[in-house]
């Protein structure tokens, strides 16, 4: 069995509604959340703000919840 694979988090700083914060997530959410951004016609921020608002935990975890909810329903549909 190969062994898992890993990508390395990559911190970014992020301004959500005024408010400068940093966020860790792995590239490949990263990039999801930027193509779900893309395909919503919205900034980054802006979806992570959204993601944020129902948010009452760690927002990189929430993050990458939204990423794995998201993708399901492109298989699913």
């Amino acid at each position: 069995m190969p062994p898992p694979m890993h990508s390395p988090v990559e911190k970014r700083s992020i301004t959500i509604r005024g408010h400068r914060t940093s966020v860790s997530l792995e590239a490949p959410f990263w990039a999801a959340l930027k193509e779900k951004a893309a395909a919503d016609g919205r900034s980054l921020s802006a979806l992570i703000a959204d993601i944020d608002d129902g948010n009452d935990g760690n927002l990189s975890s929430a993050l990458r919840v939204h990423v794995l909810e998201w993708l399901q329903g492109r298989l699913d549909s």
